[in-house]
């Protein structure tokens, strides 16, 4: 039976004191031996998580900045990281797909409390075309549309789900025009592992610029906890 919406404040806060982080053993993190670039560092943090049992380690908070300069955040998936940037996917006429289109910088945040590891990057966002759908759940999804449009009634989304994944089953190649692929390409990187006496480890990695402005490679630097 759902829980009652309605609670009182002393219910939270008993709640929430009684919560405790990273009460067990946890990995140690080596900054002297991090590599000359963070994307390999994140894939091997990443498996690690996996491996750690943490659930859905491939979400990620964007944080972006709307038309009045006030931050926006929100959580989706990551479709890959390599070289180049992390990358995910969205609505171009979705709240982020404007206020990227307007202002092309952003930050992910990852946080997989399995391992007590937290990823930040921050860097220039780019679009790159239409977007891979890979299953049919999701192409539903971007099928259905409108996101971040005001709805007039639950009984509208569901009518506009069905027919949405109806349509991802027998066209399982179908086209989502407004549905574009992104890329963030990062100046800085930071990687932070939790440690049980609050000392812990953060490696920071910023991008250099050469001649011309040209990316230079990384430097690596410890920042206080």
């Amino acid at each position: 039976m759902p829980r009652s919406p309605v609670t009182t404040h002393d219910e939270f806060a008993e709640a929430l004191r009684a919560q405790r982080v990273w009460d067990r053993e946890l990995p140690g993190f080596e900054a002297g031996a991090a590599p000359a670039e963070p994307v390999s560092l994140f894939h091997s943090w990443f498996l690690d998580a996996v491996k750690a049992g943490q659930v859905e380690p491939h979400t990620m908070a964007l944080a972006t900045v709307d038309a009045d300069g006030l931050p926006d955040v929100r959580t989706l998936m990551l479709h890959d990281a390599d070289a180049r940037g992390w990358h995910f996917a969205t609505h171009a006429g979705s709240a982020k797909g404007r206020q990227l289109a307007a202002r092309p910088a952003a930050a992910l945040h990852f946080y997989w409390p399995a391992v007590a590891q937290q990823i930040r990057i921050r860097g220039r966002v780019t679009a790159d075309g239409p977007g891979a759908v890979r299953s049919r759940g999701a192409l539903a999804a971007a099928l259905t549309g409108h996101q971040s449009e005001v709805l007039d009634g639950r009984e509208t989304l569901v009518a506009a789900s069905a027919a949405a994944w109806e349509r991802a089953g027998a066209e399982p190649d179908a086209v989502v025009p407004t549905w574009t692929a992104y890329t963030l390409i990062p100046d800085e990187v930071e990687f932070f592992q939790g440690d049980a006496m609050r000392r812990h480890v953060r490696l920071r990695y910023r991008r250099r610029t050469g001649a011309g402005g040209k990316a230079a490679g990384w430097e690596r630097g410890l920042l206080w906890p």
